[in-house]
């Protein structure tokens, strides 16, 4: 299977995403629209994941129009999606959910609770790294999958095809160091987890963040196969 990834800024990168696709034998295909202006195509996409980014999905960037395009071919033909922060912001506003600033700007790690148990193996509670002040209202027809204490809306699934995460559970140690270290200015200003870029880098990565991105490929590769 071929995964085709849009990352949009360097410090963002797949993490555990790409290490699961390497534990199961798929291809991991990396897009920068914002350097390369290069996408691939729906045909030639058999997973799309949509990384995070710190534009908004209402900015002119001249790249933001043409990822929402091929988003919604990948869904319109039943192909799995998973959306990641700024990546699950397009997928809402694809389907007709609106993104809107945060009452709480969430900068660091902090606890999401299960809210919808159709996708095995993920944890009831886990604590991950929160990079956001924007959030999404969920879609018509999805179902709210995460929540957290400042921001109910946290994740959804969408015909079992489609998965939205605001939060980050994709990085490993050396990514979240990667993160913290090159934007260690977000994390000062108004955030409400109070978490400094060092406090971030020091509290290491939960092993259920792993389990749970495994978990949440595993499911929609498996939609995948289905469709075979």
């Amino acid at each position: 299977m071929r995964i085709s990834v849009i990352q949009h800024v360097a410090n963002e990168g797949p993490g555990m995403i790409q290490e699961w696709a390497q534990a199961r034998g798929h291809e991991t295909w990396v897009y920068h629209p914002e350097t390369f202006g290069k996408f691939p195509t729906e045909a030639e996409t058999d997973l799309l994941v949509v990384l995070g980014s710190p534009a908004n999905p209402y900015d002119s960037d001249p790249w933001i129009k043409p990822e929402r395009e091929l988003i919604e071919k990948v869904m319109r033909v039943g192909k799995p999606v998973l959306g990641v922060c700024f990546g699950a912001q397009q997928i809402a506003v694809i389907l007709g959910a609106s993104v809107s600033a945060s009452p709480h700007k969430e900068v660091g790690w902090a606890p999401v609770y299960l809210k919808d148990h159709s996708i095995p193996g993920l944890p009831e509670k886990m604590t991950v790294l929160h990079w956001h002040q924007d959030m999404f209202a969920i879609p018509t027809g999805a179902h709210l999958l995460f929540s957290s204490d400042l921001v109910e809306n946290q994740g959804f699934v969408y015909h079992g095809n489609v998965v939205g995460l605001q939060f980050h559970c994709e990085p490993d140690v050396d990514n979240v160091r990667e993160i913290a270290c090159n934007d260690s200015d977000y994390p000062v200003e108004n955030n409400d987890l109070h978490q400094s870029a060092q406090d971030i880098i020091a509290h290491g990565v939960p092993a259920e963040n792993k389990r749970a991105v495994f978990a949440l490929l595993d499911y929609l590769a498996a939609h995948k196969e289905k469709r075979a």
